[in-house]
């Protein structure tokens, strides 16, 4: 677990949850699309894991 994530995404929280959106704001994710490389931990795979149904992770 030491690599990097790449995050993108896929779906418009505008719909979602007030919780979820600040997930995907704190994420580093504006606009839909977008990519943002974040470090492989814990952390920021817990907050993917919230927002799972949004988003598209690859590993890198």
């Amino acid at each position: 677990m030491a690599g990097k994530l790449r995050i993108t995404l896929v779906k418009s929280p505008i719909g979602a949850v007030p919780a979820q959106r600040k997930t995907v704001e704190a994420l580093g994710l504006k606009k839909m699309h977008k990519t943002v490389e974040l470090p492989d931990n814990d952390a920021v795979r817990g907050m993917v894991w919230h927002v799972r149904h949004l988003v598209k992770v690859e590993e890198i």
